[in-house]
């Protein structure tokens, strides 16, 4: 017991000694491991910024049997909760005297995109940990059997997650312009009922479509990068890494 107690507290002062050691090394940067990494922060930064800055609205021109006619305008954005976006006449303006502030556009989307963006932004802090992990403290992860092991599943999981998220916000944009788009007027009352409508235009989505690619972008980086990330655990060369430990040595860099 003793002993053991004696080699525990070793480790842990190796560990500590080596963690308070911090030494800007960029050489990982030069490498993939490290410079997909930074690609992959770059990449999580426009997902989310593209995605959650968004706002728009779109707009429907209203004829009047009485001659009233105006626009009615219904804002709306991220978290795209487009069952709370309402339609405004002009100040001061009565269009067809409808209250129109009572009809609001279809739709919650909310739970897509907010996941989206959600996991996008803790990509972004994870590639800031493991960048500081990379560059700071290069020793310690090619000494560690466990922070590459750790840094692999996360990376699996990760690319999965892209790919889930991706794909449901993807689905989600579509119906976002279809909803947004010249079928809404199918769905408002009083387009039906006290007035003509045509549909005016809507907030282009050209940013919301770039957030989609990024989100793809970022599932391929991340997949790419799983192997470079592969090539620093214990399986891809268990029998050099434990004979390095065994001698206490820093075992060869393989994708750093």
């Amino acid at each position: 017991m003793a002993s053991n107690a004696y080699l525990v507290r070793q480790r842990f002062s190796r560990l500590s000694q080596r963690m308070s050691a911090f030494q800007i090394n960029l050489s990982p940067l030069k490498e993939p491991l490290g410079f997909i990494k930074v690609l992959e922060w770059f990449a999580s930064i426009f997902a989310f910024a593209t995605c959650g800055g968004f706002k728009g609205k779109t707009e429907i021109e209203v004829s009047c049997p009485k001659g009233d006619n105006g626009t009615v305008t219904a804002a709306f954005g991220y978290p795209f909760r487009l069952n709370q976006a309402s339609f405004h006449s002009p100040p001061n303006v009565n269009v067809c005297a409808v209250k129109w502030e009572d009809h609001v556009l279809i739709g919650d989307y909310s739970s897509s995109a907010q996941f989206y963006v959600t996991f996008a932004v803790f990509m972004f802090l994870y590639c800031i940990a493991a960048l500081v992990l990379y560059v700071g403290y290069t020793n310690l992860y090619r000494d560690s059997r466990k922070l590459p092991m750790i840094d692999f599943i996360i990376t699996l999981v990760a690319t999965f997650l892209w790919l889930v998220s991706s794909s449901a916000w993807a689905k989600a944009l579509t119906d976002i312009k279809i909803a947004t788009g010249h079928n809404i007027i199918k769905e408002l009352d009083p387009c039906l009922l006290k007035a003509s409508c045509h549909f005016g235009s809507v907030t282009s989505m050209g940013s919301l479509n770039v957030s989609v690619i990024f989100g793809f972008l970022n599932m391929i980086l991340w997949g790419g990068n799983a192997w470079f990330v592969y090539k620093e655990t214990s399986l891809h060369s268990p029998s050099n890494t434990s004979a390095s430990h065994s001698q206490g040595g820093i075992p060869p860099p393989s994708g750093i």
